[in-house]
């Protein structure tokens, strides 16, 4: 992406987050920021219960690394004149801002497409830009966890109501790595026609995507998949796919999905070779027909040693197996990092370096290389030199709190 510049004018993670990626790709991609509050999220001081130290926000370095931010005030005249200068030079025009404020403010296609006829316009939304809720806003906590129905099939039907959204941001971060590729699409669709065209991702088709192969299932079959109430056993059809608890309480989930070849392997590691030849587990279908007998015995079996023992002696296995972990355990997880799934940057308070996620896409097995998250406004004077403005014009727009 060296050469392409994005102008964001997005906040919280959803949209930004594409930015991110996009400036993880190598685009100059400038974050417009209110000159006094900057992104609403910079003053965030907790998240679900989690502190969150100003200093070393990382709800605001992950989705918005790489980038530099102007400081402007959209809402004065000389700040959206700046935002129009900008836009001159950009090859993107990225934001979250509900259509009311793009109509109020004239950022909306139409005004930035005035200025530069060749710029990508993108959008992200909670619930796409068409229909009757077009105008309402929303969160990844309502669009993609709650209205989806992906909260409702994650929680098992025994609970008294669905579970709450765990994870800050799900949604949204893969909402953001949709709109860096329907972008990149973009852009590729102008190289070979010369045409620029607008992208719309919501977190409600994000959702839904995410959760394509229920949804499909349910529009088959008119029935709504459900999660399970946790167990140590098989699941239904087949002992060699489910959740087994070790004898210190670890979990080992078995994902072989085609149990005949790995028949004898499983139950010779698992210390049980005899069950192998028993005519009840010898061959696929007995072994499907006797699931819930398989079950228990794959169960006593794990129970015999602990989390530890497993995760070593199952690297023998011929079929699929994970550890069940925490994403904390997945910090130190040699296989995560042998990948280069964390990088660090400098952090604004002088203190240790920031570690961050690299998005899910490498090129050429090369390590993420990018800067910190800029603070807020922290590169207002030198984009605007970078655009000829004179100092005495920056001058007056700061006087006038156009810019910061």
């Amino acid at each position: 992406m060296k050469g392409i510049r994005v102008l964001e004018l997005a906040q919280f993670t959803f949209v930004p987050a594409a930015g991110g990626i996009l400036a993880d790709w190598g685009a100059d991609v400038i974050k417009i920021e209110h000159p006094v509050r900057g992104d609403t999220q910079r003053g965030f001081i907790n998240m679900g219960g989690m502190k969150l130290d100003p200093a070393r926000n990382t709800m605001i370095e992950h989705p918005n690394r790489g980038k530099r931010s102007v400081g402007v005030d959209i809402s004065t005249p000389q700040g959206m004149q700046i935002i129009y200068e900008i836009a001159k030079t950009a090859d993107v025009f990225l934001t979250n801002y509900l259509p009311a404020q793009r109509r109020k403010f004239k950022f909306d296609v139409e005004h930035i497409r005035a200025i530069n006829p060749r710029i990508i316009y993108a959008r992200g939304s909670a619930y796409g830009d068409k229909g009757p809720e077009r105008d309402v806003g929303g969160f990844d906590g309502t669009a993609f966890w709650s209205r989806s129905g992906i909260g409702y099939s994650l929680s098992p039907e025994e609970l008294d109501g669905p579970l709450m959204q765990a994870i800050p941001a799900f949604g949204d971060s893969i909402g953001g790595m949709n709109i860096a590729g329907g972008i990149s699409a973009a852009l590729f669709h102008r190289e070979r026609t010369g045409e620029a065209i607008e992208v719309d991702v919501s977190l409600l088709s994000t959702a839904w995507w995410a959760a394509g192969n229920s949804v499909d299932y349910s529009l088959e079959y008119g029935k709504a998949m459900r999660s399970r109430l946790p167990t140590s056993g098989g699941n239904s059809g087949n002992p060699f796919s489910g959740n087994y608890r070790t004898s210190d309480g670890g979990t080992i989930n078995l994902c072989i999905l085609t149990p005949g070849p790995h028949i004898r392997n499983t139950f010779t590691l698992l210390g049980i070779p005899e069950a192998a030849e028993d005519p009840r587990f010898c061959e696929v279908r007995a072994l499907m027909q006797n699931w819930k007998e398989a079950s228990e015995l794959i169960a006593a079996a794990f129970r015999k040693h602990s989390f530890a023992y497993w995760r070593q002696h199952l690297k023998k296995l011929t079929g699929q197996w994970a550890p069940v972990q925490s994403l904390l355990d997945l910090t130190t997880d040699e296989q995560a990092l042998a990948n280069d799934m964390i990088f660090e940057v400098e952090a604004t308070d002088g203190g240790l370096p920031l570690r961050l996620v690299r998005g899910p896409v490498q090129f050429n097995h090369v390590p993420v290389t990018t800067t910190r998250a800029p603070q807020a406004s922290e590169h207002t004077e030198a984009v605007l030199m970078e655009l000829g403005l004179e100092w005495e014009r920056i001058e007056q727009l700061k006087s006038a709190g156009a810019i910061a």
